[in-house]
């Protein structure tokens, strides 16, 4: 285990703008499978009194999270979201499902040219029928199984039989059968994500039933989307408009965040939830918040998540926390140590 104290910077950088979230990052340290054993990642641990950087493995993590500590984490389940389907004149089409909507309604990304009324039709028997082309690229479509609307517990279920893990972007190979599990927390429970809350994945069993016996511990629902992938567009981050997913919070979960303890966000998806209940004191809706340097965490104590692409809304959300300056240095000192990056990469936990 090595450590090391941060170098002051003399240069300011504006938190404001998307380009100075921008990182260099070698394509070899992009993560295209995760580390066996799960709990084998390394961990860079930043502690924001001292300014100590730490270098360790993931199974350390126990050793870092102070003990008074309360962890709340996102037990939601990728679903199956990729499927490929052909127009009625056998041309191909592959949808990406985005989120369920209302009244046999989904929104779907859709690669190649759909038209308003079509069908497409997929194995099983579903078929698709284009509602509405909508202005940010995504479409709406209603699914049908042998005529009738398909419901979204049995649309998830054939899915799991037709459908693909939905890889981010940046993993640039096919899903295979270890990813129906590589890509799912030990501790996924409510169906519903197409991205997975990958500061999770690191948990083995053991580690979780470790992390039960420890902490005081609770679980809120947030569906991630496909926009959790969607590049931020305006040069003024504050321009940016945030895209909705649906959020549940336990009881147990908002008792905890009532009371006075520190808390742990296991993922930036659990911040974003929890941080949103503490503004708007709702148990579940649409969560839409963008956390970023002029609008910090009100409640999270302790952050654990993973390294993020460049100018994304996720490592605006970890400057929140600590800043933009350090956390360009936290990333500056991965990419130095060869840590892996993104969602199949290694860990960061922030107290």
């Amino acid at each position: 285990m090595r450590t090391k104290r941060k170098k002051k910077r003399t240069c300011s950088i504006n938190p404001f703008l998307k380009s100075s979230y921008d990182y260099d990052l070698p394509q070899e340290l992009i993560a295209t499978h995760p580390s066996e054993p799960r709990d084998n990642a390394r961990l860079l641990v930043f502690d924001r009194k001292t300014k100590k950087i730490t270098h360790t493995v993931f199974k350390s993590l126990f050793d870092f999270i102070p003990s008074d500590t309360a962890i709340i984490l996102n037990d939601t389940k990728v679903v199956k979201a990729r499927i490929f389907g052909k127009k009625a004149s056998g041309g191909e089409l592959e949808f990406l499902l985005n989120t369920p909507l209302q009244d046999n309604l989904y929104s779907v990304y859709i690669k190649g040219r759909v038209k308003v009324g079509m069908d497409v039709y997929f194995d099983q028997n579903l078929v698709a029928n284009i509602a509405e082309l909508k202005e940010d690229g995504t479409r709406v479509v209603s699914f049908f199984q042998h005529s009738k609307p398909v419901d979204t517990k049995t649309l998830f279920d054939i899915l799991e039989n037709i459908g693909h893990i939905p890889l981010p972007p940046y993993i640039k190979r096919e899903d295979t059968n270890e990813d129906s599990k590589d890509y799912q927390s030990v501790f996924a429970k409510d169906r519903g994500a197409v991205a997975a809350p990958t500061a999770s994945l690191h948990f083995t069993d053991t580690m979780f039933k470790e992390l039960k016996k420890r902490y005081k511990t609770a679980f809120l629902t947030l569906h991630v989307g496909a926009g959790t992938f969607k590049p931020v567009e305006t040069e003024n981050i504050q321009d940016h408009v945030m895209h909705c997913e649906f959020f549940s919070i336990s009881n147990k979960a908002v008792e905890l965040i009532q009371t006075q303890k520190p808390l742990l966000a296991v993922g930036t998806t659990v911040t974003r939830t929890v941080e949103y209940y503490v503004r708007e004191q709702k148990t579940s809706g649409q969560c839409n918040l963008f956390l970023h340097p002029n609008n910090m965490p009100q409640r999270i104590s302790h952050l654990l998540t993973n390294f993020h692409l460049p100018k994304s809304t996720l490592i605006m959300l970890v400057a929140s926390f600590i800043g933009i300056e350090q956390t360009l240095e936290l990333y500056k000192e991965a990419v130095k140590q060869k840590y892996r990056f993104f969602s199949y990469g290694d860990a960061m936990l922030i107290i």
